[in-house]
């Protein structure tokens, strides 16, 4: 009976992955991005070191995606009318998928960006010779800060629409920054800066945010990714 109820135990633990891979979409996609590591692993031979950390990474990833299925099905359980405090039980789980998420982001690129520039055209090797690096910073950095400063406000359900400050045009003026530090070239601070102006001024006739906050979005865009680029490569 002993070993039959061990045989269950997995049975079931094979039943809520398969469940997760059947109705969630963020789990089937973990799951494919985690299939195209592991043969990047074996095509670039990774250490066994790295190969460890990619492992463990994965799980990571995986398993916090099934504590966040998990949570949200026993939510739909116990209640079935609209809740705060069930709102922020399965905010905080998609929370801890998120992190995870960005977790696994920093060590593929980590581990991979070095080999795919040695391997790859000579285009991907100038890229890597451009300070990728302070922009990819700036950017997370960047959308860090607007989430920070949103959450100071205690603006919930703003994330990515409305709010202060304009997520979408700190962003923009982030990259059209990172744009012309790279190139040094005024004519492309111009046009990235244009586009950038495009952005907020559809985040305004789209009455998703006000002037005002898509011009600290911008400022904050700027600020941070001038500070980076001031200290870090100029």
């Amino acid at each position: 009976m002993r070993s039959r109820s061990i045989i269950w135990s997995f049975n079931h633990a094979v039943d809520g992955i398969v469940y997760a891979l059947r109705t969630q979409r963020n789990m089937r996609i973990h799951v494919a991005a985690a299939i195209i590591v592991l043969i990047a692993a074996l095509f670039f031979r990774v250490s066994r070191l790295e190969f460890l950390v990619l492992m463990l990474t994965i799980a990571f990833v995986l398993g916090t995606e099934l504590v966040n299925t998990a949570v949200e099905a026993t939510i739909d359980v116990a209640t079935q009318t609209f809740d705060p405090i069930a709102k922020i039980g399965k905010d905080v789980a998609a929370g801890a998928v998120f992190v995870s998420a960005v977790c696994a982001v920093v060590v593929g690129y980590v581990i991979f960006f070095g080999r795919l520039s040695a391997a790859s055209t000579t285009v991907l090797v100038r890229v890597r010779q451009t300070p990728a690096h302070i922009t990819v910073v700036a950017l997370v950095l960047v959308a860090f800060a607007v989430l920070g400063v949103k959450a100071l406000r205690r603006e919930d359900g703003s994330w990515f629409r409305g709010g202060w400050p304009s997520g979408h045009t700190a962003l923009a003026v982030a990259g059209a920054a990172s744009i012309a530090y790279i190139t040094a070239s005024a004519g492309a601070g111009v046009i990235g800066l244009f586009i950038a102006a495009l952005v907020a001024q559809s985040r305004v006739e789209s009455e998703t945010h006000t002037v005002w906050q898509v011009l600290w979005g911008g400022v904050l865009g700027f600020l941070i990714t001038t500070a980076l680029f001031q200290v870090f490569w100029m």
